[in-house]
């Protein structure tokens, strides 16, 4: 159940991420999307607007702790997306400057992401028009140009603490287990196309037929 006080922790999360995200740094300078605030926006609070309470707070608060020891974890996000896109940089000049995760949590966040993964392409062949719009799937897919969904979800998983963690992963197994199925890729689609102005999946996906 949604709650205005709800509602406003999202937006304060999406504006705390944006204020990280500004000050984090590329290879080139400031990539383009570090200047489009409205699809910023948008695409953050539409997976938000999926997360329960407890866990907003939770990331909330891992925000504000990582302001006080000057840690970004948005640059680290993107930091540990090149694990995959850019092994050899990441190994030599990341690495041994970011939290190292356990064997435990990297195998958790593993069975979260094969979850999530799944959902993303049970997505993709629902509504493939949409589908075409969204990052490349899979970490085996991934070049210097393109991080997958696999690998930014991965990047994302492992900056956040063990508490939200914990959270997140309640918040994926329950949703695997209801009757039926509750895929967050769906959600958290529909989230964006209605912030877009659609009604529903299905008409944003008939919009892209058409267009294409």
């Amino acid at each position: 159940m949604m709650t205005h006080h709800d509602d406003e922790l999202r937006e304060a999360i999406v504006r705390h991420e944006w204020n990280q995200f500004q000050n984090t740094n590329n290879e080139g300078g400031r990539a383009a999307c570090q200047g489009n605030w409205p699809v910023f926006h948008q695409m953050r609070l539409a997976q938000f607007l999926t997360w329960p309470h407890d866990l907003l707070v939770s990331y909330a608060a891992d925000l504000d702790a990582a302001d006080e020891i000057g840690r970004n974890l948005i640059t680290e996000k993107y930091g540990r997306m090149m694990a995959s896109t850019a092994p050899d940089e990441f190994a030599k000049n990341i690495e041994p400057y970011i939290p190292e995760l356990s064997a435990d949590r990297i195998a958790r966040q593993e069975q979260v992401i094969t979850q999530q993964v799944a959902w993303a392409a049970d997505f993709r062949e629902r509504y493939p028009r949409l589908g075409q719009a969204m990052r490349v799937l899979t970490t085996s897919e991934d070049t210097s140009q393109a991080t997958s969904f696999e690998t930014y979800l991965r990047g994302e998983l492992g900056t956040y603490s063990d508490a939200t963690f914990n959270l997140y992963e309640a918040m994926i197994s329950e949703r695997a287990s209801a009757t039926p199925p509750r895929n967050i890729t769906e959600e958290t689609l529909l989230h964006t196309v209605r912030l877009g102005g659609f009604d529903s999946l299905d008409e944003a996906e008939a919009l892209q037929a058409a267009q294409s």
